[in-house]
Order: structure tokens, then sequence, then C-alpha cells
């Protein structure tokens, strides 16, 4: 069996496809991106040899070659499958068990967990769907940990995201894992879109991505981005924004599906990320730089968040002088 090319993704296409999830990873791993190197994904589609590709719409998939790309792939995104009752080829449930088995990492969007589910892979661990179709795939697979109100689960070669637009949150993780922050945020501003949502940021929420700059919530979230190192109670939120309490609580839950405090947190989080990414600056340092004051502070939430402490999260980068 061949070793599995670097950074190569293949992207699973079947009949019944919805093409919202195929177009989520072809805009972020097919996109030709001059810019990230020589080192950037390379991509092919996959289908099945027994199948004749029409998407959702009536779009018809020219594919790049049958199940056997798999074998040369490092990344596997399945996109939503046609039905959460509509059973998984063969073909396919053995080609991803042998993927798995080598290595390689599968990425499920919405209903593509069903396919996933399918090979018994996920049994033991956590997963997550669309939220119409959370009850269904913990009916229909007990084995697993259904989490039914998170954008994304990362359990490390096994991905699933919830529905249509978290597919992108959970691509641009892959691509934060893969070629850190600064790559993640670039693809991100291709696409107009919020440069990192953490995995278990609920599903379900009025408005999934922040207010459009020039609104009032648009603005005050930009301006706490700006100056993250200042203290930032919601009666100064409600004060910058010229609202009420009560109002600016609203607006930023209904903007970011979080309380105003857990969303600041967040940021804090995310930006302390990249700094741990990309400089060499001290993890006290960067505490002060992102709002937490304290190192220990910082640590506190970054465990609680991330799952390490900071200084381990930096060992898995490679910072230059």
């Amino acid at each position: 069996m061949p070793n599995p090319t670097p950074h190569l993704v293949a992207i699973l296409a079947y009949d019944g496809l919805c093409t919202f999830e195929f177009g989520c990873a072809v805009e972020v791993f097919c996109q030709s991106r001059p810019e990230m190197g020589q080192d950037w994904y390379r991509s092919v589609v996959v289908a099945s040899a027994s199948e004749q590709v029409r998407g959702l719409g009536g779009v018809r998939v020219q594919a790049d070659g049958g199940l056997e790309l798999l074998e040369a792939a490092s990344t596997i995104v399945i996109p939503g499958w046609r039905g959460p009752c509509e059973p998984v080829p063969r073909d396919i449930v053995d080609a991803l068990r042998r993927a798995h088995a080598r290595g390689c990492r599968l990425v499920a969007i919405c209903g593509g967990a069903f396919v996933l589910a399918a090979t018994g892979l996920l049994d033991g661990k956590r997963a997550t769907t669309h939220w119409h179709h959370v009850a269904k795939l913990a009916d229909a697979y007990p084995g697993i940990t259904v989490e039914p109100d998170v954008l994304y689960v990362d359990e490390e070669l096994l991905l699933t995201s919830a529905g249509s637009a978290a597919g992108l949150d959970l691509c641009l993780h892959v691509v934060r894992k893969d070629f850190g922050a600064k790559a993640a945020n670039r693809v991100a501003r291709r696409l107009v879109i919020p440069t990192h949502r953490e995995g278990g940021q609920a599903q379900f929420i009025e408005r999934p991505v922040a207010a459009r700059a020039g609104t009032r919530t648009g603005v005050l979230l930009d301006t706490i981005r700006s100056r993250l190192a200042e203290p930032w109670p919601i009666e100064k939120m409600a004060a910058e924004a010229g609202t009420s309490v009560r109002g600016v609580y609203r607006h930023i839950r209904g903007a970011t599906g979080l309380a105003p405090g857990a969303w600041v947190v967040a940021e804090r989080i995310a930006r302390a990320r990249e700094l741990l990414e990309d400089t060499n600056l001290s993890v006290e340092t960067i505490a002060r730089q992102v709002g937490f004051g304290a190192a220990m502070t910082l640590r506190t939430h970054f465990r609680r968040m991330v799952g390490l402490s900071p200084s381990s999260y930096r060992l898995q980068f490679e910072v230059g002088e």
C-alpha cells in the first residue's frame, strides 16, 4: 500500500450528494492558494465506481477517480449523506476503515456523520451532526456519545460537524491544526467568515456569525477584539455600544451564541492560541496581552477550553526565532 501523500485531501462524492457541504470542502481544500506555499493542500474528488454522482439540485459531479485514490490521502472529507436512514455502500465502509487503520484523518460534515458511524469507528467516541438529526444518530448508533449542541467534535483522526455552515468551521479547524492560526485566518478572510469559532459553541443560534461591521453590535465586537487587554465588564460594553446592559447582552448572545463574558473569554483564548503558535512570547506576557492579567488565569481557561496547558499546546508548533 502506498504511503499517504502529505496534505492530500480526498473529498467523497456520491449520488444524492449534499452540494453545500461538498462545496464547503471544495472551497477550503481545492482552491489554488499560491500565497500559502508549495506545501498547501492538494485535493481529489473520489466516488465509488458503481455510482453516477448527482448532487441536490441536479448538479452532476465528475470524480477524479474511484475509491482506490483514498489510499494516498492523508485526510478524507465526507460531506452530507443522502439521508440518515439510507444504508452506506459496503465498498465505502471498507475503504474508510482501511484508511483509518493506516492513520488517515476522516472529517465528516453534517450528515456525513452517518457514513462515519456506519464504519463502527465512532463507537466509544464523541460525535455530532445537524441538530435536526442528532436523535436519529443516537438511536441508530447507541455506542456513540452524540453531542447535540456543538459546532464540531475533534476526536483526533475522527472529526464531525453540525449542519451546513458548521462544516466551514470544521474545515478551518483542520487548516488551523495543519498550518496554524495565520493560515486559517487568511482562508477565513477570503471566505468572508469569522476566523475561528470553538467547536463547543452552540449550534442553534439566532445568527450563526457576528453582526456585520457597520452595525452597532459588529462595531462593538470589533472594538473588543482590538482591545482585548482591557477589562470588559458588561457595563463597559453597554457604554461603548450606547445601549443598555440588557440590550448588549441580547445582541451579543444573538450574534455569537454566547453570553458576553463567555464570548470575551473565547476571543482571548483564540488570540492566545495565535500568539502561542506564532511567537516566542512568555505565557505571562501573552496572558497580559489578551486580557487575562496573570498566567495562572490564562492556564485555567486555556486548559478548560483547549484541553491542554499553554506550554503543551505550544510544543505542537515550531516557532521561529
